[in-house]
């Protein structure tokens, strides 16, 4: 299927979608047009990872540093998240999708997190695939919450110290239960990671798209998982070790 190997499919893809806010400029159109235009690059990409039988998607969607952004910008953003998750519900029933979220939900309005637990719940149950949205997100929020709860349950006597690995410490995470992400797409032609989770790319295939958010298309992530499948994953060993010479 587009020349795509499915054996050799990302179990786990995440993205970093930018650029909403330089396509509206660019277009001479209002920021909020350019969100409308994203949602449904977003509705897109959801359909190909399903389509082609992607495991994980995770969509950094909102930050904790989104927050500082103009407040009718962020209330402009939660409405259409709202109409996100009402439109798109019965589709993810019907395609098997499990709704998942990360972040501090509990910072959203009232209203969006009443309707992102619904959607939670009736998707519950769904198998085919996981689509997560990273809301009121941020990577070192997240470390420092697990150091926390470490801490706790060491002063609690329910963890030792000397039994913290690596393993513990990411069953901790709010992505527990997830395989690390294996792909990173980030549009708009920015090269950094955005506090966008920190712990779990360690070993991530990062694919930089010179395309703004709005723009990304199925072919652009066909594109984007292409180029993956001709990567060599090492995760620090050697290439005659991988091949068994």
């Amino acid at each position: 299927m587009y020349g795509i190997d499915k054996s050799k499919l990302p179990r786990h893809v995440a993205i970093i979608m930018d650029g909403n806010g330089r396509w509206a400029k660019k277009n001479a159109l209002k920021r909020l047009t350019g969100h409308k235009k994203g949602a449904d690059a977003v509705r897109n990409a959801v359909r190909t990872c399903r389509e082609l039988g992607i495991e994980y998607l995770t969509l950094y969607a909102f930050s904790v540093e989104n927050w500082s952004r103009p407040k009718d910008e962020v209330r402009a953003l939660m409405a259409l998240l709202e109409e996100y998750l009402n439109s798109e519900l019965q589709e993810m029933i019907d395609n098997g999708i499990k709704l998942s979220t990360i972040g501090n939900i509990r910072a959203l309005p009232e209203k969006v997190q009443g309707i992102l637990n619904n959607a939670v719940q009736k998707t519950a149950m769904n198998r085919k695939m996981v689509l997560t949205l990273a809301l009121s997100y941020g990577g070192r929020d997240e470390i420092i919450e697990v150091v926390r709860k470490i801490v706790e349950d060491v002063e609690a006597g329910k963890l030792e110290k000397t039994s913290i690995t690596k393993n513990i410490f990411s069953n901790y995470l709010f992505t527990s239960g997830m395989p690390d992400p294996d792909l990173l797409i980030r549009t708009s032609g920015e090269y950094r990671i955005s506090n966008f989770l920190l712990w779990q790319m360690a070993y991530t295939e990062f694919y930089f798209a010179d395309v703004l958010w709005p723009d990304f298309s199925k072919e652009c992530l066909i594109n984007a998982i292409l180029d993956y499948q001709k990567r060599e994953r090492r995760f620090g060993m050697t290439s005659d070790q991988l091949s068994g010479n």
